[in-house]
C-alpha cells in the first residue's frame, strides 16, 4: 500500500524479533520441556497444556520468560500429577536461565537503520515483558544510545499505546510504529490513527496471531525488512 510518512517525527520500535532475536529461544525452550516430560505426554499434548497454562497465568505473571518459567513448572506438575521429579523442576528452572543469559542477536540491518534515523526523528522502544529482562537486553544489545525514551509495558493494548503517547506528548499524526506482531505492534496502533509497520519475524507465538479477516480489514505498511524502511523514512 501506499504511505505519506511526510508528518512522522516519531518512530516506534518493538525490541523482540524486530531489534533482536526472541521467539526463537522460546521456540527452543519448548522443545527441550516437552522432552524432559515425554514420559508423562505426547508432544502435542505438552505443547498444548502449556500454552493453556500461559493463557490462563497471563493475567498474573505477564510476558516474559519468568512467566514462561513458572507456566512449565506448573504445567510439568500437572501432567504429571505431582509426581515430575526435582531434578526435572531443576531442568525447568535452569531452560529460564539460559534463556536469560543469552547474549542478544540483532536482526540485520537493525543498527544502520537507527544511526540513519537518530538525527532526523525521535527514536523510541515500547515493548513490553519482564522490566529487568528488557533492561537487561537492551543494555547488552548496545542500542540504548539510539533512542529518546524506553518503555516496557505490561500489555501493547489501544489504551496502553494512548496512555503513553499521551504522556510524553506525541501526536498520533506524528507517529510511527515498527513491529513484528500485528496483534500487539500494528492493530493497536491502527486503531489510534496513527501509522504502522509490519516486519514480520518468521516465527510468532500462537497468542500473537490475528484472523485474516482483522489483518485484511486494517490500513498498514508490511515491508520484508527493516532496512526498507529507509525508502519511507529518509
Amino acid at each position: 500500500m501506499e504511505v505519506d510518512f511526510k508528518n512522522i517525527k516519531v518512530i516506534g520500535f518493538d525490541a523482540d524479533d524486530t531489534l533482536w532475536v526472541n521467539e526463537t529461544y522460546f521456540r527452543e525452550a519448548e522443545e527441550t520441556f516437552a522432552k524432559l516430560l515425554e514420559g508423562y505426554e505426547t508432544k502435542n499434548r505438552i505443547d498444548q497444556e502449556l500454552f493453556k497454562m500461559e493463557m490462563q497465568n497471563l493475567g498474573r505473571y505477564g510476558y516474559g520468560i519468568k512467566a514462561f518459567v513458572l507456566s512449565m513448572v506448573e504445567s510439568a506438575l500437572e501432567l504429571s500429577n505431582n509426581k515430575v521429579s526435582n531434578t526435572v523442576i531443576a531442568k525447568i528452572l535452569n531452560i529460564g536461565k539460559q534463556m536469560i543469559d543469552q547474549p542478544v542477536e540483532l536482526l540485520p540491518g537493525v543498527e544502520s537503520v537507527l544511526q540513519k534515523l537518530q538525527s532526523k526523528y525521535r527514536l523510541i522502544v515500547l515493548t513490553k515483558g519482564d522490566l529487568l529482562d528488557q533492561e537487561q537486553k537492551l543494555e547488552k544489545s548496545g542500542l540504548k544510545k539510539y533512542f529518546h525514551h524506553v518503555e516496557v509495558l505490561s500489555d501493547k493494548k489501544e489504551e496502553n499505546y494512548k496512555n503513553l503517547l499521551d504522556h510524553l506528548q506525541i501526536k498520533t499524526s506524528e507517529f510511527v510504529m515498527l513491529g513484528n506482531s500485528l496483534k500487539s505492534d500494528v492493530l493497536p496502533i491502527v486503531k489510534l490513527g496513527a501509522q504502522a509497520v509490519h516486519i514480520p519475524f518468521h516465527t510468532t507465538w500462537v497468542h500473537e496471531t490475528v484472523s485474516k479477516e482483522e489483518e485484511e480489514s486494517n490500513s498498514f505498511l508490511t515491508l520484508n525488512k527493516i532496512e526498507d524502511i529507509l525508502d519511507y523514512l529518509k
